[in-house]
């Protein structure tokens, strides 16, 4: 048992009631237990709503005058984000507040009755004792700017998603009324964009001289300039075309609706990454985080609205344990199980983390050399992937002692690293 285990299970004493809620949408359970496990209020409901939480309130202080406890602890799952409301109110009444990992809830609540049951009076008891047993984490709630990237991340990869819908459906309608207008244009760029709502179908450029389009083209206010190679290429393209032919009027009244919500989506993207940014930059960490070649603004922007303030933790393993990069086995006896990720942490963290090493290994020349050595040292060499899961965490170990030291990146320091692991040349 670790001292951090021994330090949560000393939070609760003889003078400390302990109260579990199991969280819902609508209604809540919530019990009442001392240090012992005994039971001092049975399950009972309150509605998620503001003077059911006045009830708890009053119930909880009815229950610590009773019972005479002078400390208080309360925890709950943090099911979806139904528990934010009950979180931001006990905050008000300055009560401290816990989370229980909702796996452990459903591993122990046959330990009392040995039966596969459950129900929400239930859960809120094995909530309880699971507090009581110092099996609980301490939340951050995330204030002020950190409250407001990770607000605005989560809208833009909503609109990200959007994005990435509205491009699926708009390469279908081009795939049966203008196949070979893939031809021409590989992506979905301005000028696609502005061909597609001034000209959709090849009979909208058959029979046009090259100029009646370009100017046709150029009259668009996102777009000024236009190839006329490529749109000598999509003429002759369109002339035989096997596009379909028929129920075209509801068919140009579908891309103008798609090319609409597509420009309105790209722009609001636009505009929310710009306030991000300037969001991410009145923080501390910004200036050290962007000193690391490789990394980039929207990068430093996600990693930020994922972990807030690297200050705030004291020691880079709680980073990586957080981002599930910690390694788990399964051995018993003489099997000696494979070790692999525990992904027990915030995957979206994680998925950050992979998607910004590779460009790490490619342009940092530090993360280089050790993807390098990690890669080919004559003892136990990694693989690709698994050097990269080490790099991942050696990129957060990274990032929390240039923000605990602000300084700015050194390939120095990186370079005196390589030079003190074993084998490395």
């Amino acid at each position: 048992m670790n001292r951090n285990m021994n330090h949560k299970i000393n939070q609760v004493s003889e003078n400390t009631l302990v109260i579990g809620i199991d969280i819902a949408k609508n209604k809540h359970y919530a019990c009442a237990i001392d240090d012992r496990g005994r039971v001092l209020q049975k399950s009972f409901a309150f509605m998620n709503t503001g003077p059911d939480f006045d009830y708890l309130y009053s119930t909880v202080l009815t229950l610590q005058k009773e019972h005479q406890k002078s400390d208080l602890i309360i925890g709950f799952e943090p099911t979806g984000h139904y528990w934010m409301n009950l979180a931001s109110f006990l905050v008000e009444k300055g009560i401290r507040f816990v989370m229980v990992n909702p796996l452990h809830v459903n591993r122990t609540k046959e330990l009392d009755d040995n039966l596969q049951t459950k129900n929400d009076k239930k859960d809120a008891r094995v909530i309880a004792q699971l507090i009581r047993d110092g099996r609980f984490s301490y939340p951050r709630i995330l204030t002020g700017v950190e409250a407001e990237l990770r607000n605005g991340a989560t809208l833009r990869l909503k609109i990200q998603e959007d994005l990435t819908a509205l491009k699926n459906r708009i390469i279908r309608w081009i795939d049966r009324f203008f196949p070979e207008f893939h031809f021409v244009f590989k992506k979905l760029g301005k000028t696609a964009c502005v061909v597609l709502e001034k000209s959709p179908f090849p009979s909208d450029i058959k029979g046009k001289e090259i100029q009646q389009l370009v100017e046709l083209y150029r009259s668009s206010e996102s777009l000024r300039c236009v190839s006329k190679a490529k749109v000598t290429k999509l003429m002759s393209l369109a002339e035989g075309s096997i596009g379909i032919t028929e129920g075209l009027q509801m068919a140009r009244y579908e891309i103008a609706t798609l090319m609409t919500q597509f420009n309105l989506l790209s722009q609001q993207l636009d505009e929310l990454s710009l306030r991000l940014s300037n969001l991410a930059s009145q923080m501390t960490e910004y200036e050290y985080i962007s000193s690391v070649p490789g990394i980039g603004e929207n990068t430093i922007v996600e990693l930020l609205s994922e972990v807030g303030s690297f200050t705030y933790y004291e020691h880079p393993r709680q980073l990586i344990k957080l981002a599930g990069l910690t390694l788990r086995e399964n051995s018993s006896g003489k099997h000696k199980g494979q070790k692999k990720l525990s992904k027990r942490g915030r995957k979206k963290l994680r998925a950050i983390l992979f998607r910004v090493i590779l460009p790490l290994i490619l342009h940092n020349s530090a993360f280089k050399a050790l993807y390098e050595y990690y890669t080919s040292r004559g003892v136990n060499p990694l693989k690709k992937k698994e050097a990269m899961v080490v790099l991942c965490g050696k990129l957060l170990k990274v990032l929390h002692a240039l923000s605990k030291k602000k300084m700015k990146f050194n390939y120095n320091y990186m370079m005196n690293d390589l030079s003190c692991l074993p084998e490395a040349a």
